[in-house]
């Protein structure tokens, strides 16, 4: 059984068991799993306070895809200025879901380069950033499966791939923010009392909250699977 995906009925255990209190190696033994795939599931998506069966499962359905081959001459576009324009709207309107600047300028980046991908230097030079600066960009879009780490074809420097459902996983990080959001809220109501009109008013929006993100869920997986088909669990790779 290592080494086969999850399924969402065993991330549909792994959040039952989170909800009991259980640690990663009862619920492992549930699943007959190593106690490390169990805790890689929970950390790569939210933690054990914020994980979410139908969301993970959606997240994992995006995340390693195929890696393009990166081409061997890049466009610059037909105007550099309207393209440059271009990425600094898209980082602006990828701050406002959520991400730092510095990972959504890089996600910008890749999101207009020709071939979809770039090494870190590259970016630090486009971008006019440290290699630091880089790294802990990269490093947060990794663990949320917005990005890609692979071998370059000319050097044996780490590049960075951007697909094309790149969009689709910053909906579900999007997602993933709202559910936060709404745990938060009704974690609220509970500690100020459902009696008082405080409690009240954050248990209210935190059901709104977290309904709105169960159809956003929904929503998503059924454009999903109506864009690539019925078989998309079944061609997702190996977590």
């Amino acid at each position: 059984m290592p080494g086969r995906r999850l399924t969402r009925a065993e991330r549909q255990q792994i959040a039952a068991g989170l909800a009991q209190r259980l640690n990663y190696a009862d619920i492992a033994r549930r699943l007959d799993r190593p106690t490390s795939t169990v805790s890689r599931e929970v950390a790569r998506n939210g933690g054990p306070a914020r994980y979410r069966a139908e969301l993970a499962q959606l997240a994992t359905t995006h995340r390693a895809r195929r890696r393009p081959q990166p081409r061997t001459i890049e466009r610059l576009g037909p105007d550099p200025d309207a393209t440059a324009a271009f990425v600094t709207d898209l980082t602006a309107a990828l701050v406002e879901t959520g991400l730092p600047r510095t990972a959504a300028r890089v996600m910008a980046c890749l999101f207009a380069s020709e071939t979809g991908s770039r090494t870190a230097i590259e970016m630090a030079q486009h971008l006019h950033v440290s290699a630091a600066t880089i790294s802990q960009a990269v490093h947060l879009l990794e663990r949320q499966g917005l990005i890609r780490r692979g071998r370059d074809d000319r050097s044996r420097r780490h590049r960075y791939f951007l697909d094309d459902n790149a969009g689709l996983r910053t909906v579900v990080a999007s997602v993933a923010a709202n559910q936060r959001l709404a745990a938060t809220t009704l974690r609220g109501a509970e500690v100020l009392g459902a009696q008082t009109a405080a409690g009240a008013r954050l248990a209210l929006a935190g059901r709104f909250l977290e309904r709105l993100g169960d159809d956003l869920i929904r929503s998503a997986q059924k454009h999903w699977r109506d864009m690539v088909g019925d078989g998309v669990e079944e061609h997702t790779p190996t977590d």
